[in-house]
């Protein structure tokens, strides 16, 4: 093992990325391919909607999950970014809680058995609301990637872990 780089330490960055790969991929991808062919094999935004209902309760627990083991991560830590880190996390928590009661007053809004909206307005107007959210969301999540792997390096260098030179 090298220098100041235990098991224990990798196995915690292990769990952060693949949480937070977990939940953000499925993000991503879920976003940019599902719901585009789903709509376009079920004909109907509402047909996909249903699907997305359910899979954005999984989402949201895979970022509430994510979000544990990066604040075990955050709770370790040392680096001088550790401040920002935690702001951006605190911010991108307060985001998932909006989220989740955001998700819960559209599911409210939908007629599950007449497969209709009960008012179409305000779901419309709450799910623009959701949908611009999970976008700033994802996009702190990105910062917050960006500040967990360079406080990373800086832990490894203030132990003297440069890594093997390519």
């Amino acid at each position: 093992m090298a220098r100041g780089l235990t098991l224990s330490i990798l196995l915690r960055r292990f769990g952060v990325l693949a949480a937070f790969m977990f939940w953000q991929g499925g993000f991503t991808f879920y976003a940019s391919v599902v719901v585009p062919v789903g709509q376009e094999v079920l004909g109907s935004h509402f047909e996909q909607g249903l699907i997305t209902r359910q899979v954005t309760d999984w989402l949201n627990l895979a970022g509430a999950a994510a979000l544990l083991v990066l604040a075990w991560d955050l709770s370790v830590s040392r680096a001088e970014l550790r401040s920002w880190r935690w702001a951006t996390w605190a911010l991108v928590l307060i985001l998932l809680g909006v989220l989740f009661w955001l998700h819960q007053h559209l599911d409210n809004l939908m007629d599950l058995d007449a497969h209709a909206l009960r008012n179409p307005r305000l779901f419309r107007t709450g799910h623009r609301w959701y949908l611009w959210l999970s976008t700033i969301q994802w996009g702190l999540c990105v910062v917050l990637a960006l500040l967990t792997l360079t406080a990373w390096r800086r832990e490894d260098r203030a132990v003297g872990y440069e890594g093997e030179k390519v």
